[in-house]
């Protein structure tokens, strides 16, 4: 049997431990700073390009939606694969706040089948204790029995300094040891509505990869930090969990919930975060951090830009 791993969070509030330099926010450039490097494009061929697949079985859509997307290709035989859920509240399945554990086992399936050698479920929980967050989402449960290690970020020690040279506001934060060391990386966010930022969707998932997240709250412009990091974080796929949405009362609920049950697969990060807003009757334009990762050259933010394969 494969070695399970939970480690515990520590009992404080999120950001009660800021990193050094941190407390107002990820570091910004010094003023007269000269212009960007041009961030890292995507190839043509995987730009602006969903896929889409919609049914009552989670498993069997994200199946055919990543084999329509070209399948696990990008996984080396023997890898370490990391996948980060949204698991950050205790909430059960049916709420709509957090990844369906379903569709998290399914990924693990896949990549084990594939050419994997090690799953990590990887989350950073706002909710606590950890080990009761993963086990009310189902998550910690479902992943651990497709074979997965799961694991909560516990500690400061747990992360490393991230330099993030593309970024406009963020020009250094944090990222969890073991996304870093990972071979790929896969996000798999919850569609839901977010108090803060319209919607949380797979770019600011990855907020719970760093480990002051709260300091990005405290900046001058959250939508620009979160398109800023990620510009540094070696993202292979975007999984959105739109099975089910939260519509109101976001991040956490409970709220009105709307069933699209949909599984979006892209490459293009930017491009299924623009896709999955509009299932909110939103635009993506209407998103900030959608804007802004496309000016930085991560994808295609533009609705009709979109070239949306539905399997």
């Amino acid at each position: 049997m494969r070695r399970r791993r939970f480690l515990e969070l520590a009992g404080v509030a999120c950001g009660a431990l800021a990193l050094p330099g941190c407390a107002r926010g990820p570091e910004s450039p010094p003023p007269g700073a000269g212009a960007l490097p041009e961030a890292p494009l995507l190839p043509e061929e995987l730009r602006g390009k969903v896929f889409v697949a919609r049914g009552t079985d989670p498993a069997a859509s994200l199946e055919a939606a990543v084999d329509a997307a070209g399948g696990l290709v990008f996984v080396p035989k023997g890898g370490t694969v990391v996948i980060k859920p949204n698991a950050a509240w205790a909430r059960t399945p049916e709420q709509a706040a957090t990844t369906d554990p379903a569709l998290v086992a399914a990924m693990v399936r896949l990549c084990l089948k594939g050419r994997a050698g090690r799953v990590v479920v990887f989350e950073h929980t706002i909710d606590r204790p950890a080990a009761q967050v993963l086990a009310m989402t189902g998550i910690g449960r479902a992943a651990s029995e497709a074979g997965a290690d799961v694991i909560a970020g516990s500690s400061e020690s747990d992360y490393i300094p991230l330099e993030v040279p593309r970024g406009r506001l963020m020009k250094r934060d944090t990222v969890a040891r073991i996304v870093r060391d990972a071979n790929v990386f896969i996000n798999m966010p919850k569609a839901k509505q977010h108090s803060a930022t319209e919607l949380t969707l797979g770019l600011k998932n990855l907020m719970g990869i760093n480990w002051n997240r709260q300091a990005w709250h405290t900046g001058p412009d959250l939508h620009q930090y979160i398109a800023d990091y990620a510009t540094a974080i070696p993202l292979h796929l975007t999984v959105v969990d739109a099975t089910r949405i939260l519509l109101t009362n976001g991040p956490k609920g409970p709220g009105e919930t709307a069933d699209p049950r949909e599984v979006i697969v892209s490459r293009d990060p930017v491009a299924a975060d623009a896709y999955a807003s509009t299932l909110f009757g939103r635009r993506p334009a209407d998103v900030g951090y959608i804007a802004k990762a496309q000016e930085l050259g991560l994808g295609v933010g533009d609705k009709a830009a979109l070239q949306v394969t539905r399997v």
